[in-house]
């Protein structure tokens, strides 16, 4: 094999330096290396099967974040716009978010070191980059979200003035906690935690909630009852496709650790899908019947009617791992820019999404979603086709340090995207910027094709 080539076999993770970890996972068992972006998971190292990633796909696609995305869609589209938006962009957005978690599965990299296949060795460096500045946000808004929830409850349960409904007191819990589930890593949360019991308090929850709408709302009205227009049909696909698509450069990081490519891709598809789709349409039924204002507040309210509020705290606990998952790819990523320990920086990150939910207000977040549309959905068409048709799911490739036919290909997609989005806003900009990205790789990477052999025995 020459030099600064990958090999691997159909299947296999790439033939690089490894390090072999145990195939069950404790707090006390898991080595600092563990998480480390560069090194790729052995084949016969990696414990995640289809139940453990349908779990954590399921569990992630839940949380009070999306109960109010779909409350942003309410107004404008109703509730059967709304409800077909949401199926429409959900179901594109897992089936493209499940295809890329094949590729961790397939190298055995994190999510930002497989990037290095595609745009190389410094190319990885930017969506890095942009990848931390994004991971901090959602980290900080996870925090806020769940805090601004516990300190309602609090004040409902309790009092206005009692400790129990003080923000700062939740901010620091929710991240706290959050910070200590992204230093002690996926597997054990996934395994230990999540597929044991969570996911059985999250479904019951759901159903919860479900049956409290059923009960309570008048649904044939609702569902006759159209928009007011004030947002395009395009716009709610592309903020109900954004929820899937903000995991794209998270998702290889959890997916390097799938036992197969098909658990992964399935695991992942139906567990997300179903999670997201479920809580979305929630939100956008219960703003509709219980909180027309589309205050958050006022949906937050009409959540804690239902159950004496258990349903929401379950959901509200259940958001810490969306934070928690933010916090620990943020340190992976950066993992690629600083030779430090992921678990040190986790800390470090966990601290700094603490501290800007302490001093940040909970604004509208609407762009903030189509933004991280516009930089990774066409990055990932990119990917896509470069994994799956250039290099046929093969890690092999010769070491380079930019590779301009991939990174032009990106900029071409994220100019498509912005273009779109400003003269033609009815048209959706997210997936004609992915396919036009994935169709400039695919013309590009197979005229400049260097860089590419294919190793010989």
């Amino acid at each position: 094999m020459g030099a600064g080539l990958l090999a691997k076999a159909p299947g296999q993770a790439p033939n690089i330096s490894m390090t072999h970890y145990p195939s069950e996972i404790t707090p006390l068992s898991i080595q600092p290396s563990t998480y480390s972006p560069d090194i790729a998971v052995p084949t016969d190292k990696r414990v995640f099967g289809g139940r453990d990633l349908f779990s954590l796909w399921f569990s992630l696609g839940i949380g009070l974040m999306v109960l109010q995305t779909g409350a942003l869609l309410a107004p404008g589209l109703g509730l059967a716009g709304s409800l077909l938006a949401i199926f429409l962009g959900t179901l594109v957005g897992v089936l493209l978010l499940a295809a890329v978690g094949v590729i961790g599965s397939d190298t055995g990299l994190s999510s930002m070191a497989a990037l290095k296949l595609s745009l190389g060795k410094h190319g990885a460096s930017l969506p890095a980059v942009l990848n931390l500045l994004q991971l901090i946000g959602w980290g900080s808004f996870e925090i806020i979200v769940m805090r601004d929830a516990a300190s309602l409850l609090g004040a409902r349960a309790f009092s206005e003035g009692s400790l129990l409904s003080s923000p700062l007191l939740w901010t620091l819990f929710f991240g706290g906690l959050a910070t200590l589930l992204a230093v002690s890593g996926p597997l054990t949360f996934v395994r230990q935690i999540l597929r044991k019991w969570g996911i059985w308090l999250l479904l019951a929850a759901c159903i919860w909630l479900t049956w409290n709408l059923f009960a309570k709302a008048n649904l044939a009205a609702l569902w006759a009852q159209a928009g007011d227009g004030s947002m395009p049909f395009a716009v709610g696909f592309d903020i109900a496709i954004a929820m899937p698509l903000s995991w794209l450069p998270l998702i290889a990081d959890y997916s390097r650790f799938g036992k197969r490519a098909k658990n992964v891709f399935g695991g992942t598809a139906i567990g997300f899908f179903i999670g997201n789709f479920w809580l979305m349409s929630l939100g956008v039924a219960y703003t509709l019947a219980f909180a027309p204002s589309g205050e958050v507040n006022a949906l937050l309210l009409a959540l804690a009617g239902a159950g004496l509020g258990i349903p929401l705290l379950l959901i509200l606990l259940d958001e810490s791992e969306n934070a928690f998952a933010d916090i620990h790819s943020a340190a992976v990523s950066s993992g690629i820019l600083l030779r430090l320990k992921v678990e040190h920086l986790a800390l470090a990150i966990g601290v700094i999404c603490t501290l800007i939910a302490c001093l940040a207000p909970l604004a509208q977040y609407q762009n903030f979603l189509l933004l991280i549309g516009s930089v990774f959905a066409p990055l990932f068409g990119v990917v896509l086709v470069d994994h799956f048709i250039l290099r046929k799911r093969s890690a092999q490739v010769m070491a380079s340090a930019l590779r301009w036919p991939a990174l032009l290909a990106w900029l071409g997609g994220v100019s498509t995207y912005h273009l779109l989005a400003n003269l033609y806003p009815d048209v959706g900009a997210t997936l004609p910027a992915l396919v036009l990205a994935g169709l400039l790789q695919l013309v590009l990477g197979r005229a400049f094709s260097y860089g590419r052999e294919t190793a010989r025995a």
